[in-house]
């Protein structure tokens, strides 16, 4: 069992760039993957995504990759000499105009910054495609780490209400008989008065009890409880499955609920209807 929820972080270098990758999930009821990468490793978005689906298969993905250049490496200084052309013309045609005196020297390219411009050399991310497809792997199976850790905290806490579940249902199994004894008992007199009257007592009577009886109800919810036990050892994504299940749980304790009219069947459909939502708040976290 994996929570939807962790964090993960991996980093490499190579011979021109320092590439860095973290990933972060949060809850979501399908996979959404949101990427932000340098634009120079567009070209690899999809294998990247390719990645995740391979591990995750549900919650929201945020996935982020920084790229820095390794110092010295990756780019080169750029003069524009046209525009100091340009620039040259200008001051030349103003010396003219006006009657400036002066010359011009090098001190006047420092204060010209748009001259000088840092490129970096864009065939060399090419060859950084393996490296930041490694990270990504890296990154993704510290995440995995981190959703099983979280996972583990899951299963125990829900496993423990589950085993509350257990005992409510065996109390209420209890009940179920307690109040079939009294419906059947209930019917006595009934029966005895047509067995007075020359009517044959009716061998299907337990088809024609009143409102109360809830034996098929406890079945159901014990078989739920059962099922639910086991998901919960299954390897996988099982959250939909778990979630699925315990909406069947709710429905047969809120019938049970509606059926039942002693109090003490009330007290316990109440306590295992908190039961079961404390366990769907939790599997709101499972994968």
């Amino acid at each position: 069992m994996k929570s939807m929820t962790g964090y993960g972080e991996a980093q490499a270098q190579g011979k021109v760039a320092k590439v860095a990758v973290q990933v972060r999930t949060v809850n979501h009821r399908h996979l959404d993957i949101q990427l932000r990468v340098p634009r120079s490793y567009l070209s690899v978005e999809e294998a990247i995504r390719q990645k995740i689906r391979q591990r995750l298969n549900r919650g929201r993905v945020e996935l982020l990759i920084t790229r820095s250049l390794v110092k010295g490496k990756g780019r080169r200084l750029e003069f524009d000499d046209a525009l100091l052309d340009q620039y040259l013309a200008a001051l030349k045609q103003a010396k003219k105009k006006f009657g400036l005196k002066g010359e011009t020297d090098l001190l006047l390219l420092t204060r010209i910054p748009e001259l000088f411009e840092y490129k970096e050399d864009d065939s060399q991310w090419q060859n950084e495609r393996g490296i930041v497809l490694k990270t990504v792997e890296a990154a993704l199976a510290n995440l995995d780490r981190s959703r099983t850790r979280e996972g583990d905290h899951l299963k125990r806490d829900m496993q423990n209400q589950v085993q509350q579940l257990r005992k409510l249902s065996g109390a209420l199994e209890r009940e179920a008989r307690s109040i079939y004894k009294s419906l059947l008992e209930s019917l006595a007199p009934r029966e005895a008065g047509r067995s007075h009257e020359g009517q044959r007592p009716g061998k299907e009577h337990e088809n024609s009890l009143p409102k109360g009886d809830i034996h098929e109800e406890v079945v159901r919810l014990k078989s739920h409880v059962e099922g639910l036990s086991k998901l919960m050892r299954e390897r996988g994504a099982v959250g939909k499955k778990l979630d699925f299940l315990l909406q069947e749980t709710q429905r047969e304790l809120s019938t049970i609920g509606a059926k039942a009219i002693q109090l003490s069947t009330v007290g316990l459909v109440l306590s295992g209807k908190e039961k079961v939502e404390k366990i769907r708040e939790q599997v709101q976290n499972v994968e």
